[in-house]
């Protein structure tokens, strides 16, 4: 699994030319996720997310959690995160989950960030196209890889 986090003053995701869900402060999470993704990923994952000190305390420092200021989160999922540019110009998404894999994956993955950072986290659609709005706070951009955990 693979997530760019963004830390927003406010985000909303569109679908056929309607709001499906908007954040006021808090995370987008764009959610990549490959055939070979389970459960102890996602778990990995959303404890990683819920304790990143990515809010700044009252002397301006990074130092707070999503879970300490009370912010919001909105998840939306984005296979092209595991493209591979390495032939041509086109991108090759063969590493990205097949849908009967993901959809499960991205569902347990919401499931278990709500449970983690004890929210509610908002969902765009899976597998649908869509308008992802933002205003980046900072701006801070996260990424993290469960293959790659440093």
């Amino acid at each position: 699994m693979k997530v760019v986090i963004q830390r927003v003053n406010k985000s909303s995701v569109e679908i056929d030319g309607k709001i499906h869900n908007t954040i006021n402060k808090g995370l987008l999470i764009l959610l990549g996720i490959e055939e070979k993704d389970n459960t102890e990923d996602i778990i990995w994952l959303c404890s990683k997310i819920a304790r990143l000190r990515i809010f700044n305390d009252n002397e301006g420092v990074m130092n707070l959690s999503v879970t300490d200021v009370g912010a919001e989160i909105l998840l939306i999922s984005q296979f092209t995160l595991h493209s591979s540019t390495k032939k041509g110009n086109r991108p090759s998404y063969t590493k990205a989950a097949r849908p009967e894999t993901a959809i499960s994956l991205y569902n347990d993955f919401a499931e278990q960030l709500s449970i983690t950072c004890n929210k509610t986290v908002k969902t765009g659609i899976f597998g649908t196209y869509m308008k992802v709005m933002l205003e980046n706070d900072g701006p801070v951009t996260i990424i993290i890889d469960t293959k790659n955990k440093e």
